[in-house]
C-alpha cells in the first residue's frame, strides 16, 4: 500500500531542496554544471599556479645568472633553470594546443575538451 501512495504522489517523501539566498547568481543550467564548473576552477588554478611557479622561477634563476659573476658552474646552473622555465610554460601552453586539436578532431568542436558538457538521461 506504502508503494502506491509513494508512487501517486508527485512529491518526493524526503522532501525539498533549495539554495540558501544569495546563491542564486552561482546556479547555471550547464548539464552536469556543478562538477564541470568545480573541474574546470580546479584546471585554471592549477595552470594559474604552474604559470606564476615557472614565471617567478625564470625570475630567479635570470637574477642567478646576472650575479653568477663568470663563475662557469653558477652560470650552468643558473641555464638549466631558466631552461626549465621555458619548457615547463611552453608544456602549459602546449597541453591547451592539443587539447583544442583533439577537440577539434574527435568530437568536431575545439572547445569540447577544455569546456566539457555531461550528457544523461533527460
Amino acid at each position: 500500500m506504502t508503494s502506491v501512495l509513494l508512487a501517486a504522489n508527485p512529491a518526493p517523501w524526503w522532501g525539498e531542496i533549495s539554495p540558501p539566498p544569495g546563491v542564486e547568481k552561482f546556479v547555471t543550467d550547464v548539464p552536469g554544471g556543478g562538477l564541470i564548473i568545480l573541474l574546470n576552477n580546479l584546471l585554471r588554478l592549477l595552470f594559474t599556479l604552474a604559470g606564476l611557479f615557472a614565471f617567478f622561477n625564470l625570475i630567479l634563476a635570470g637574477f642567478q645568472f646576472m650575479t653568477a659573476g663568470g663563475d662557469p658552474k653558477a652560470v650552468g646552473t643558473a641555464w638549466g633553470k631558466i631552461w626549465r622555465s621555458l619548457l615547463g610554460l611552453i608544456i602549459i601552453v602546449s597541453s591547451f594546443v592539443l587539447a583544442a586539436v583533439f577537440g577539434w578532431i574527435l568530437f568536431g568542436d575545439p572547445t569540447a575538451i577544455l569546456n566539457p558538457k555531461l550528457r544523461g538521461f533527460q
